[in-house]
């Protein structure tokens, strides 16, 4: 498809400068295609991942919607997570920087209802929520539909994987049959579709393409490891890689909280992201992710959905996904804005089947690598605090300690170099002496072969037990001659 610029799509001059502001110059694919078709005021499903533009798919034509001199919901944008009603609202509040009158808010459980409830009374044209907490203030009469332009539905398909799909439907059956409905989803399950049938009109599908899906970008890699090696693998591959932030998938909250925990122990800066941690306990480690102060978040895949940082350098998927699609939508966490980025994945045993599914799926190649050495690592970190200690020396200065040091040195009669070997033996830390084997490829054993068996072997062993059961029943029959 053709790449079309933003100004080409027939925005408002209020919207357009925005995305300028923005730094968007090209629409993605599928910004290209659903924009139009929404500003005309067609029902949409769009298929797209986290990471393809869809916020401002769905969000730029809805702005345009939205007249500033009502002082009511007229959008209404229902997610999944709290941390993507966030980053949602968050950028649906930069599109609309330009647009006087505009106000949006985001509503979620884990934050003080009656907060929100002041702030709605002030007059709110977006509101972006999760279901549960759309119910709630519908039940309260603080949140009315009458003046209800749009509603978009993000993420679908993961909102009916925790089981929303009831909430979303009474949701819908209280907004009115003339506002315009835009669902989106990164898979198209039998159920989405049931929605879109039932509660839009002769909706536009779009489907980005696989190609489109995926990041080029990525370089991706995988071992084949030991299960309990996975974390001596993780922390050398953190040592020699270096990454400024990056993301640790784990498939059970459990796994996740053991993960990070054991990272920390090393000496690592990282923190544990699922849904079992109260919406003040999210928030904070997000807010110390995007800021730099945390660099490792070991997360659950639905927890991820709200994770929404460029700066993230690699993945490490600590274990493989179930879904293929998330597969997918974990790398998609780096790579972001042009960067190139790098995807780890630890296999072990019967892991190696699910690989090859995933590069099916992807039409990508996942190559194989070899986990550094304890002499790499130890190269590595050393080549790192000696740089580290020579950027210091040229930005700062230090010739008052050199004098101080040397005087110090010749009266503890001592090196300035066996000193300065003291300090980077600290500065390492304790070193690794675990060796690390590659695990044995996975063999499907094949039930029916048996090398200790012959054809004689298995032939007599039949007779035998034809032998034996026309004992129990009181006959002498050879078994040569029972055969007849």
């Amino acid at each position: 498809m053709k790449e079309l610029t933003f100004s080409e799509l027939e925005l408002h001059p209020a919207l357009l400068r925005a995305t300028e502001e923005m730094g968007f110059e090209t629409a993605s694919p599928i910004q290209s295609e659903a924009i139009p078709y929404a500003l005309a005021g067609l029902d949409l499903v769009g298929q797209a991942q986290t990471g393809t533009g869809k916020t401002a798919a769905f969000g730029l034509p809805m702005l345009q919607k939205m007249d500033p001199s009502l002082r009511s919901v007229q959008g209404l944008v229902l997610c999944p997570t709290r941390e993507l009603a966030i980053q949602v609202s968050e950028e649906i509040r930069k599109l609309a920087k330009y647009m006087h009158g505009i106000k949006t808010i985001a509503i979620y459980g884990g934050q003080d209802i009656n907060r929100q409830i002041k702030a709605m009374k002030g007059g709110v044209t977006i509101v972006i929520g999760t279901p549960g907490r759309v119910m709630d203030h519908m039940r309260r009469k603080t949140l009315r539909f009458h003046d209800l332009k749009v509603v978009t539905l993000d993420e679908a398909d993961e909102m009916l994987n925790m089981g929303f799909r009831e909430d979303i439907e009474t949701i819908l059956k209280e907004t009115p049959k003339t506002r315009q409905t835009l669902l989106f989803s990164a898979t198209m399950p039998k159920p989405i579709m049931e929605i879109a049938e039932t509660y839009q009109k002769d909706a536009k599908i779009i489907k980005v393409i696989k190609k489109e899906l995926t990041v080029d970008n990525i370089k991706q890699t995988y071992y084949r490891i030991r299960p309990y090696d996975r974390i001596e693998a993780l922390s050398r591959l953190l040592d020699t890689v270096q990454p400024n932030l990056s993301v640790v998938f784990c498939n059970t909250k459990k796994g996740a909280d053991e993960v990070a925990g054991a990272l920390v122990e090393k000496g690592y800066s990282a923190e544990a992201l699922h849904g079992d941690l109260s919406q003040r306990e999210r928030d904070r480690v997000m807010n110390a992710f995007r800021k730099g102060t945390t660099d490792i978040l070991v997360a659950t895949d639905v927890a991820a959905r709200g994770i929404d940082v460029d700066d993230v350098e690699a993945v490490f998927n600590f274990e493989l996904p179930q879904d293929d699609e998330y597969y997918v939508h974990r790398i998609g966490r780096t790579g972001r804005a042009g960067r190139e980025g790098l995807a780890f994945s630890f296999v072990s045993g019967k892991d190696y089947y699910r690989l090859k599914a995933i590069e099916r799926y992807c039409h990508t190649k996942i190559e194989p690598a070899t986990i550094p050495s304890i002499k790499e690592v130890r190269k590595m970190r050393f080549n790192k605090v000696f740089k580290e200690a020579l950027n210091t020396m040229e930005h700062t200065k230090i010739d008052s300690l050199v004098d101080r040091l040397m005087i110090k040195c010749e009266e503890e009669q001592v090196s300035p170099v066996q000193i300065a070997a003291a300090l980077m033996r600290r500065e390492l830390g304790e070193e690794s002496k675990k060796e690390i084997t590659p695990d044995k490829p996975y063999i499907k054993k094949d039930k029916h072969r048996n090398p200790r068996n012959n054809k004689n072997r298995n032939y007599r062993s039949a007779n035998r037990k034809n032998y034996d059961r026309s004992k129990i029943k009181g006959k002498s029959v050879h078994p040569e001659k029972s055969r007849g």
